[in-house]
């Protein structure tokens, strides 16, 4: 279905499943549909809402990097919470999608019953760091621009981010990263990119939902931030997942799934 967000910008949102909503974020190069395929087992006891974000499938991707930010992505989300899940939802985000949904939580509480952030951090404390990703990601941005999609997807396939995944899963993931728009991908990174996006940390201990990290066990970076982030938040708990990366619910999805299910009927 289709959901018209702020400035008219169309979103493409995909449904699954009956029962209370859970809104599920996909990380950069994804879709919701794309997303909607890990969670079976949840679908059947909730109505999943898998949005494609901006720039991604078969959403607006905007000329404007500024229309990208996490500020106008997250009221777009929040907006999306008030048509379809009447005003209130579990959050779920992986990676980008984790950022957003952690920015979401903090900004609009009251929209955010759980919230669910898999492999993702709250940004870069320091200024020098946020200005060397800027200048990284519009790097980045340029050479998908210039290169396309098909290029840039062979090279971010070999992202030690990702090593841990097998020839089989990366090859299953490439149809929808190669249908992916060169402009959207480009502006995601200038205008949501993990330099862009204000320091979340000294806001971690505001978060007064029930808050489920989850890493993987290979993923050192950001099982180490996920660490860090839980003893700053009141009511939150970290599952690591054996033999997994940056992607649990792919590299593990049967595990992941039980924790997801686990900690929901705890919130129930």
């Amino acid at each position: 279905m289709k959901f018209t967000a702020n400035d008219g910008v169309l979103y493409r949102v995909h449904t699954a499943g009956e029962g209370r909503p859970l809104v599920g974020l996909h990380g950069f190069t994804g879709t919701g549909r794309g997303l909607l395929q890990y969670f079976p087992l949840l679908t059947t006891a909730r109505r999943m809402i898998a949005p494609d974000l901006l720039g991604h499938g078969d959403t607006d991707a905007p000329d404007a990097p500024a229309r990208y930010q996490i500020e106008r992505a997250a009221a777009d989300i929040a907006a999306l919470i008030d048509t379809h899940a009447d005003g209130r939802a579990d959050v779920f985000g992986y990676s980008m999608g984790g950022r957003l949904a952690l920015y979401l939580a903090l900004t609009y509480p009251s929209r955010v019953r759980s919230l669910i952030l898999e492999s993702a951090s709250p940004g870069l404390e320091m200024d020098d760091e946020r200005t060397a990703r800027i200048y990284s990601d519009d790097g980045l941005a340029a050479r998908i621009e210039r290169d396309g999609v098909a290029a840039f997807v062979e090279d971010w396939e070999r992202l030690s981010l990702f090593a841990s995944q097998s020839d089989a899963r990366r090859a299953a993931l490439r149809p929808e990263r190669l249908a992916q728009r060169p402009n959207g991908l480009a502006n995601s990174l200038r205008g949501m990119g993990t330099g862009m996006q204000p320091s979340l940390w000294d806001q971690l201990q505001q978060l007064s939902m029930p808050v489920l990290l989850i890493t993987g066990a290979l993923d050192t970076k950001f099982r180490a931030i996920a660490a860090q982030m839980v003893a700053q938040m009141p009511h939150a708990q970290h599952i690591v997942i054996p033999d997994a990366g940056h992607a649990p619910h792919l590299e593990q999805n049967s595990v992941f799934q039980s924790a997801l299910a686990a900690f929901l009927q705890i919130i129930h």
